[in-house]
Protein backbone atom coordinates (compact mmCIF):
# COMPACT_ATOMS: atom_id res chain seq x y z
CA UNK A 1 0.00 0.00 0.00
CA UNK A 2 1.43 3.09 -0.78
CA UNK A 3 0.91 6.63 1.03
CA UNK A 4 1.55 10.19 0.14
CA UNK A 5 2.83 11.64 3.61
CA UNK A 6 6.11 13.28 4.40
CA UNK A 7 6.41 15.33 7.36
CA UNK A 8 9.18 18.50 8.57
CA UNK A 9 9.76 19.10 5.10
CA UNK A 10 11.38 22.57 4.53
CA UNK A 11 13.35 23.63 1.44
CA UNK A 12 16.67 25.18 1.23
CA UNK A 13 17.98 28.16 0.24
CA UNK A 14 20.98 28.97 -1.87
CA UNK A 15 23.97 28.66 0.15
CA UNK A 16 24.77 32.25 2.15
CA UNK A 17 27.47 33.96 0.96
CA UNK A 18 30.31 33.75 3.00
CA UNK A 19 33.86 36.15 3.08
CA UNK A 20 35.95 35.55 -0.12
CA UNK A 21 32.74 33.75 -2.20
CA UNK A 22 29.89 34.75 -4.11
CA UNK A 23 26.47 33.48 -4.75
CA UNK A 24 24.69 34.00 -8.13
CA UNK A 25 21.76 34.52 -8.34
CA UNK A 26 19.27 33.16 -11.49
CA UNK A 27 17.92 36.18 -13.63
CA UNK A 28 14.50 36.84 -13.52
CA UNK A 29 12.80 36.50 -16.69
CA UNK A 30 10.81 39.28 -18.20
CA UNK A 31 7.53 37.96 -18.59
CA UNK A 32 5.01 36.76 -15.41
CA UNK A 33 5.14 33.80 -13.32
CA UNK A 34 2.31 31.10 -14.59
CA UNK A 35 -0.81 30.76 -13.35
CA UNK A 36 -0.76 28.17 -10.63
CA UNK A 37 -3.12 25.91 -12.58
CA UNK A 38 -0.94 25.80 -15.25
CA UNK A 39 1.76 23.98 -12.44
CA UNK A 40 -1.31 21.99 -11.07
CA UNK A 41 -2.35 20.71 -13.86
CA UNK A 42 0.90 19.03 -14.55
CA UNK A 43 0.61 16.96 -11.26
CA UNK A 44 -2.93 15.89 -11.87
CA UNK A 45 -2.71 15.06 -15.66
CA UNK A 46 0.37 12.69 -13.99
CA UNK A 47 -2.52 11.56 -11.25
CA UNK A 48 -4.79 9.98 -14.30
CA UNK A 49 -4.87 6.14 -14.15
CA UNK A 50 -6.85 6.12 -17.80
CA UNK A 51 -3.59 7.67 -19.35
CA UNK A 52 -0.77 5.32 -20.05
CA UNK A 53 2.89 6.62 -18.41
CA UNK A 54 4.46 6.31 -21.68
CA UNK A 55 1.47 9.10 -22.78
CA UNK A 56 2.78 11.32 -19.84
CA UNK A 57 6.74 11.46 -20.36
CA UNK A 58 6.39 15.04 -21.81
CA UNK A 59 5.06 16.18 -18.06
CA UNK A 60 8.57 15.72 -16.86
CA UNK A 61 11.68 16.83 -17.69
CA UNK A 62 14.62 14.64 -19.47
CA UNK A 63 12.17 12.05 -19.21
CA UNK A 64 12.96 8.32 -19.81
CA UNK A 65 10.83 5.14 -20.33
CA UNK A 66 11.39 3.95 -16.70
CA UNK A 67 9.19 7.35 -15.86
CA UNK A 68 6.25 5.80 -17.52
CA UNK A 69 6.79 3.20 -15.30
CA UNK A 70 6.71 5.15 -12.41
CA UNK A 71 3.97 7.00 -13.16
CA UNK A 72 1.89 4.44 -14.03
CA UNK A 73 3.06 2.36 -10.39
CA UNK A 74 2.18 6.34 -9.02
CA UNK A 75 -1.42 6.46 -10.70
CA UNK A 76 -2.33 2.98 -9.65
CA UNK A 77 -0.92 3.50 -5.80
CA UNK A 78 -3.24 7.07 -5.98
CA UNK A 79 -6.24 4.52 -7.28
CA UNK A 80 -5.87 1.56 -5.46
CA UNK A 81 -6.00 3.58 -2.32
CA UNK A 82 -9.25 5.23 -3.37
CA UNK A 83 -7.35 8.60 -3.69
CA UNK A 84 -8.86 9.47 -6.84
CA UNK A 85 -9.32 12.35 -7.88
CA UNK A 86 -6.60 14.56 -6.02
CA UNK A 87 -7.03 18.28 -5.53
CA UNK A 88 -4.19 20.10 -6.35
CA UNK A 89 -2.95 23.42 -5.28
CA UNK A 90 0.06 25.85 -5.89
CA UNK A 91 0.95 28.38 -3.60
CA UNK A 92 4.68 30.68 -3.22
CA UNK A 93 4.70 30.92 -7.10
CA UNK A 94 8.74 32.38 -8.11
CA UNK A 95 11.62 32.30 -9.83
CA UNK A 96 13.85 29.98 -9.12
CA UNK A 97 17.15 32.10 -6.94
CA UNK A 98 19.47 29.78 -8.46
CA UNK A 99 18.14 28.43 -12.17
CA UNK A 100 16.74 30.51 -14.87
CA UNK A 101 13.38 29.83 -15.91
CA UNK A 102 12.21 27.51 -13.66
CA UNK A 103 9.40 28.15 -11.30
CA UNK A 104 9.43 26.66 -7.63
CA UNK A 105 6.05 26.40 -5.72
CA UNK A 106 4.80 25.01 -2.89
CA UNK A 107 2.27 22.38 -4.14
CA UNK A 108 -0.41 20.84 -1.76
CA UNK A 109 -2.05 17.40 -2.86
CA UNK A 110 -5.29 16.21 -0.95
CA UNK A 111 -6.67 12.68 -1.57
CA UNK A 112 -10.59 12.09 -2.30
CA UNK A 113 -10.33 9.74 0.59
CA UNK A 114 -7.84 11.69 2.54
CA UNK A 115 -8.84 13.26 5.98
CA UNK A 116 -8.99 17.56 4.94
CA UNK A 117 -6.22 18.12 7.53
CA UNK A 118 -4.16 15.33 6.06
CA UNK A 119 -2.67 17.14 3.06
CA UNK A 120 1.00 16.04 0.87
CA UNK A 121 2.53 19.59 1.01
CA UNK A 122 5.79 19.74 -1.01
CA UNK A 123 8.36 22.46 -2.52
CA UNK A 124 8.38 21.22 -6.39
CA UNK A 125 10.17 23.33 -8.98
CA UNK A 126 8.31 23.16 -12.50
CA UNK A 127 10.53 23.72 -15.94
CA UNK A 128 9.36 25.41 -19.52
CA UNK A 129 8.13 23.06 -22.28
CA UNK A 130 7.11 25.17 -25.22
CA UNK A 131 3.87 26.95 -24.42
CA UNK A 132 3.16 24.72 -20.88
CA UNK A 133 5.36 23.41 -18.07
CA UNK A 134 6.99 20.19 -16.99
CA UNK A 135 7.77 18.93 -13.51
CA UNK A 136 11.56 19.41 -12.69
CA UNK A 137 13.51 15.18 -12.82
CA UNK A 138 14.31 16.43 -9.23
CA UNK A 139 10.87 16.79 -8.21
CA UNK A 140 9.60 13.81 -9.86
CA UNK A 141 12.04 11.85 -8.45
CA UNK A 142 10.68 13.07 -5.07
CA UNK A 143 7.50 12.88 -5.53
CA UNK A 144 7.42 8.73 -7.44
CA UNK A 145 9.75 8.20 -4.05
CA UNK A 146 7.73 9.79 -1.23
CA UNK A 147 4.22 7.84 -2.85
CA UNK A 148 5.81 5.00 -3.12
CA UNK A 149 8.60 4.42 -0.60
CA UNK A 150 11.17 1.07 -0.49
CA UNK A 151 10.56 1.44 -4.35
CA UNK A 152 13.50 2.50 -6.57
CA UNK A 153 13.47 5.48 -8.29
CA UNK A 154 13.79 6.34 -12.20
CA UNK A 155 16.51 5.82 -14.04
CA UNK A 156 18.81 8.22 -14.51
CA UNK A 157 17.24 11.27 -16.61
CA UNK A 158 17.92 10.76 -20.29
CA UNK A 159 20.08 13.99 -21.49
CA UNK A 160 17.59 17.30 -21.42
CA UNK A 161 15.82 17.51 -24.63
CA UNK A 162 14.77 20.99 -26.42
CA UNK A 163 11.60 22.87 -25.14
CA UNK A 164 9.16 20.55 -26.88
CA UNK A 165 5.29 20.95 -26.45
CA UNK A 166 3.93 19.24 -23.24
CA UNK A 167 1.97 15.85 -23.48
CA UNK A 168 -0.44 15.37 -25.95
CA UNK A 169 -2.74 14.41 -22.96
CA UNK A 170 -6.16 16.91 -22.75
CA UNK A 171 -6.27 18.66 -19.70
CA UNK A 172 -8.92 18.02 -17.51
Amino acid sequence: MAALGLCGCTTQGPPAATPGSSVTAATVPAHPLPEAAALTDVVARMSDPAVPGTDKLGLIDGSSAADASAMDGFAKALSDNHLLPLTVTATDLAWSESTTGVVTATVTITGAGSSPDAPFSYPMEFVPAGDGWRLSRQSANQLFSTASPGSPEPASPAPASPATPSSSVPPR
